[in-house]
């Protein structure tokens, strides 16, 4: 049976514009969810349903396939279940949707697996993603009325200890997977039904119970950041221009350049010294002079005509394993470094193949904290490195 990944993703949001390819921790947030699909591996096609250019440019950088979506189930009142069933009478090899929300970035590999095993090896019609919370519930008392409240699942003179009490299973909204016939009838869920049990720090729904800056931390806790587990790195490389610099050169009448750069990024780079990361500079262009101004004290490579052949050549000579090395870039010229790198990123205004190739996008445009921004974010995939090995 062809088991299609789909994720629903139309540009309107109430809440926050372009929710669906904001960036979440420098990924955009359909990003997260595209490479736990692609990664599980058992998916025949994966798919994003939309009705905006951006975000199917995104998706289609993630190696998702598109659906364009019609004007009539991308409204505000346009259900789930009416977009799924579109989909469906495009695309009538597929067989079983595995229906994934874009706005649960914690995401695993590992959990799509097992859910595709539980449908397509164990027969069931529909599975669904839910989590154990331990929450006590009472009744609602809505103003005016006469009464009191109800304990809904506890005695309170008896009340449960966390350690003694298995909980409730509640729907996380993470995925839903159903088999054609069942859609069609009009149901997500039905037929021999199972239930997948999340583990609950993995559980992070965007929509419903969280912000950006708390996501963007369980995010960089919890997320899955590829096949390989994360390095402790070693060895940053910038680009000068367009990175360390806002990549302008100022001509005076004598000839002479001139740039700037930003005291944030000289501070990032003091603070990546500090934690034991070598930091290189490299340029495809004779900046010589410029970097003498700037006192930096880091090894560089100006006039570079093969920027990755640069970054081989330092790999191998302090035999670092390229998830030992990251690379901050923002050109064309870049983009192999970007991809070669175990960490990778660019500033906000980098062009758009770089883009594509970095794993992570700054806020911040070059010359202005884009080296200070990506040097934060290593130090915080590093506690999660450090982290992993207590456990």
């Amino acid at each position: 049976p062809h088991l299609a990944a789909l994720v629903l993703a139309r540009g309107g949001s109430k809440g926050i514009p372009l929710k669906n390819i904001k960036l979440l921790a420098g990924v955009p947030l359909i990003g997260w969810v595209l490479r736990a699909a692609i990664d599980a591996g058992v998916f025949h096609s994966i798919w994003v349903s939309t009705d905006h250019d951006e975000i199917e440019k995104v998706a289609k950088q993630f190696g998702a396939q598109v659906h364009r979506r019609s004007p009539e189930v991308s409204q505000d009142s346009s259900t789930s279940l009416e977009a799924i069933t579109e989909f469906l009478n495009h695309h009538h090899e597929v067989d079983i949707v595995g229906n994934i929300q874009a706005t649960s970035p914690c995401l695993h590999p590992s959990d799509l697996v097992k859910v595709a095993d539980l449908i397509q090896k164990e027969g069931f019609d529909s599975v669904f993603s839910v989590v154990r919370r331990h929450q006590f519930r009472w009744s609602e008392v809505k103003k005016g009325e006469n009464k009191m409240t109800e304990p809904q699942n506890l005695n309170p003179a008896k009340r449960y200890r966390r350690q003694d009490w298995p909980g409730e299973l509640y729907e996380n909204g993470s995925f839903y997977f159903a088999k054609r016939h069942l859609i069609e009838k009009g149901y997500l869920q039905g037929g021999k039904m199972a239930y997948y049990e999340m583990r609950a720090e993995h559980s992070v729904d965007i929509d419903i119970d969280i912000d950006w800056p708390i996501a963007e931390q369980r995010v960089l806790s919890f997320g899955y950041f590829g096949k390989e587990p994360l390095k402790e790195v070693k060895l940053l490389v910038c680009s000068i221009d367009g990175c360390l610099t806002n990549g302008r050169i100022y001509v005076t009448e004598d000839h002479k350049e001139m740039v700037s750069y930003d005291y944030r990024d000289i501070v990032g780079i003091d603070l990546l010294k500090k934690r034991g990361i070598q930091v290189r500079l490299i340029s495809d262009r004779d900046c010589s002079k410029t970097l003498s101004a700037m006192q930096l004290g880091c090894v560089a490579k100006v006039s570079a005509t093969n920027k990755l052949q640069v970054l081989k050549d330092w790999q191998e000579d302090m035999g670092l394993s390229w998830k030992e090395v990251a690379y901050l870039g923002n050109e064309e010229s870049d983009v192999e470094c970007l991809k070669q790198a175990g960490m990778s990123a660019v500033p906000a205004d980098a062009c758009a193949a770089a883009q594509k190739a970095a794993g992570y996008i700054c806020k911040s445009r070059g010359g202005c904290g884009a080296v200070r921004e990506f040097a934060e974010h290593i130090f915080l995939l590093l506690e999660k490195v450090n982290s992993a090995r207590k456990q």
